[in-house]
């Protein structure tokens, strides 16, 4: 990490809380743990607040950013919620959905955070002392993947540390992320609810509670004016290129495996994602495992097929977007 060191602290240290608290209110960045990835933080309604966070991730201000509620109660203080969106809401949250509803007018939310968009995109994160820091400050937390952007989303308090510790005021260490991908994406607009985002709630889950069938948009990438966060062709990428659907490396690669690991992969250059096969434990290994198969200064990343099912789909799309042409 560049420059100074930053304190990490505890986030259920009452201390470490009202640190946190001071420097949001305050107008500075704060490093949060969520159970899908780390947050960089900063309240939302503050635009020069959350300049800082375009500023610190080298982030296009056209991406827009997620802006974090307490509760369904402060979520609709921001956004307009119909019936599917209310449905979702009370499903899954607390939890790794994020909804893209209609701005509510006069809300006051920054204009950078839906960058200039006529709708927000919201969520209740699962972990309890990041809620209760929300609710003290009384507004929506804005909290991007605390990366560079378009890097390695950080799953522990140490990746983000040394991400961006050298631009924030304070890391809050929450432990390893339990989803370890990011929120689902969905939107809830024009009587109709759209996939615009795979992530840490299954589509099928989703489908079930809504009793009804995601659509997808006609875009699933956008460089330009992207809707949501995520939609960029090329993200989560290590400083390594990515080849995708490898049996096995080739010579000089790492190895991303998934399942049996091949006879041929270096000791040191390979990490499993799940030797069972399991897909969300592939899931909560996926941005650690990259990072540390990107840190052997291999110049590519063999990955292994992974099943595009059920949390296979939020897997494959970050692989793919690792892979893309940057």
């Amino acid at each position: 990490m560049a420059g100074r060191q930053v304190q990490i602290a505890d986030v259920t240290d009452e201390a470490a809380q009202d640190a946190a608290l001071r420097a949001l209110a305050a107008g500075r960045l704060v490093v949060v743990p969520t159970e899908t990835v780390y947050g960089l933080a900063a309240d939302a309604t503050r635009d020069d607040a959350v300049l800082k966070i375009y500023e610190a991730k080298d982030r296009p201000r056209f991406n827009p950013l997620i802006a974090h509620c307490s509760d369904l109660a402060m979520a609709e203080r921001f956004g307009v919620f119909d019936d599917r969106a209310r449905r979702l809401a009370r499903a899954f949250w607390p939890g790794p959905l994020t909804l893209v509803v209609p701005r509510r007018p006069g809300c006051g939310i920054s204009e950078l955070v839906t960058a200039g968009h006529s709708t927000i995109a919201l969520r209740i994160p699962g972990l309890d002392p990041v809620r209760r820091l929300i609710a003290r400050l009384d507004r929506p937390l804005a909290a991007p993947s605390a990366n560079r952007s378009g890097r390695i989303s950080p799953t522990t308090a140490e990746a983000a540390a040394s991400e961006v510790g050298d631009r924030v005021a304070l890391v809050l260490d929450g432990g390893p992320c339990g989803v370890g991908v990011e929120s689902t994406i969905v939107a809830c607009l024009d009587d109709s609810a759209v996939l615009l985002r795979p992530g840490g709630v299954p589509r099928g889950a989703i489908e079930e509670a809504l009793g009804e069938n995601l659509r997808r948009p006609e875009q699933v990438t956008d460089d330009e004016s992207p809707r949501a966060p995520g939609m960029l062709s090329s993200h989560y990428a290590p400083r390594a290129k990515v080849r995708l659907h490898a049996a096995g490396p080739a010579e000089g690669e790492a190895y991303l495996a998934f399942g049996q690991t091949p006879a041929g992969a270096r000791p040191g250059f390979t990490r499993n994602l799940s030797a069972s096969g399991d897909l969300r434990e592939a899931a909560i290994n996926l941005f650690a495992h990259l990072r540390a198969l990107d840190a052997t200064g291999a110049p590519t990343i063999a990955v292994a097929p992974v099943p595009d099912q059920g949390l296979g789909e939020a897997i494959n799309d970050r692989l793919r977007r690792a892979a893309a042409p940057r």
